[in-house]
């Protein structure tokens, strides 16, 4: 009875203790397996992050490559485009130089057109010289001859100079062997005529005379009659001076731009301009148009039906010289390309240029 009574009270007694310990414990594993739980959550998620930086470095490398290759493509297909547009460049150069000088440009019309110019320079220009040489003959001679005027001039007005038996002029010094040249002029000019001046051609202005014409040199008009002279002092009245009159009435003639122009001075501008455009042109034939250009084309005959020589080969057979010796280290231009499948989808997939793709 004894036994049983503690048996129920040490089961008591753990119980109690237990219950005590009950909130302690609980929180004690909750703790515990939080931390676990932690523990195993962090592990999980680096094993994650490990294998999601594995698939991400595939994956990008995956895509880089692929990336890169059509970056190739693109760089292939462009410098392919380059080279095909360079090669037809090339193509179209040799074709129209061989058609402009087969049909449009005749080597020997133009060569013979140049010589013929050249022939027509070396004329003009010993034309020129021609003309340039003469100008200066007749500039020589009229300074010449101005120079011998003037000196006659000179004589005429040193004419009192002139020696006589009994005293010797001052050009004709008796310690020379010879006269001067100014001796001999004096003898063979006149003096000048003695110039009577009537008393009443002094004025205030002194050389001229009042009673002149307004303009001295200007033949008078049939049944003009002579200007009054002008008086020495001034009138008494509302008169102007003598020396204002005297200017007036020598003043000069001043036409008005009208009175300069001729009559006539469109058509002789017309004329100067048409000796000027064909003086200036070099070639005789007038320009043509290039619409129906082959109505404008004159007839040129062939060398071969209209003459005796041998045909020509320049244009026939070759167009150029060729040094085949200087030639043997260079490569011969390929005139056979691959099948290109890309020029059927011109402007739709690329650019005109080539660029961007």
């Amino acid at each position: 009875m004894h036994a049983r009574k503690f048996l129920h009270l040490l089961c008591w007694r753990e119980s109690r203790i237990a219950e005590e310990n009950r909130q302690r414990e609980n929180e004690a594993a909750i703790l515990i397996q939080s931390w676990f739980r932690g523990c195993q959550v962090r592990a999980y998620l680096s094993h994650l992050h490990r294998k999601a930086t594995i698939i991400q470095k595939i994956w990008r490398g995956f895509t880089a490559r692929a990336h890169f290759r059509q970056m190739v493509k693109a760089a292939y297909f462009i410098m392919k485009m380059n080279f095909y547009h360079e090669m037809s460049v090339r193509i179209q150069q040799r074709w129209r130089g061989y058609c402009v000088r087969k049909y449009s440009h005749n080597y020997y019309a133009r060569k013979r057109y140049m010589e013929g110019l050249a022939r027509k320079n070396k004329q003009i220009r010993r034309d020129l010289e021609e003309f340039s040489e003469f100008q200066r003959r007749e500039r020589e001679r009229m300074a010449m001859e101005r120079e011998e005027q003037e000196k006659n001039v000179q004589a005429q007005r040193m004419h009192f100079l002139l020696s006589t038996k009994q005293c010797p002029g001052v050009f004709n010094s008796p310690f020379r062997p010879g006269p001067d040249e100014m001796e001999l002029r004096l003898r063979r000019t006149k003096p000048l005529p003695p110039r009577n001046i009537p008393r009443d051609r002094a004025s205030l202005l002194g050389n001229a005379s009042p009673s002149s014409p307004s303009f001295p040199g200007v033949p008078r008009a049939f049944g003009a009659k002579p200007l009054p002279p002008i008086p020495s002092k001034k009138p008494q009245g509302p008169f102007r001076g003598p020396e204002e009159v005297w200017a007036q009435r020598q003043r000069g003639l001043e036409p008005s731009l009208r009175v300069q122009t001729s009559i006539s001075d469109l058509e002789q501008a017309q004329d100067q301009l048409r000796s000027g455009e064909w003086r200036n042109h070099t070639m005789e034939t007038m320009f043509q148009p290039f619409s129906k250009a082959h109505q404008n084309r004159s007839y040129e005959r062939m060398l071969h039906t209209s003459s005796s020589f041998q045909p020509v080969p320049y244009g026939t057979k070759h167009f150029r010289e060729e040094h085949q010796e200087n030639l043997q280290g260079k490569q011969p231009f390929k005139t056979v390309f691959t099948t290109c499948h890309v020029f059927d989808k011109f402007g739709r997939l690329y650019s005109n240029a080539g660029k961007i793709v």
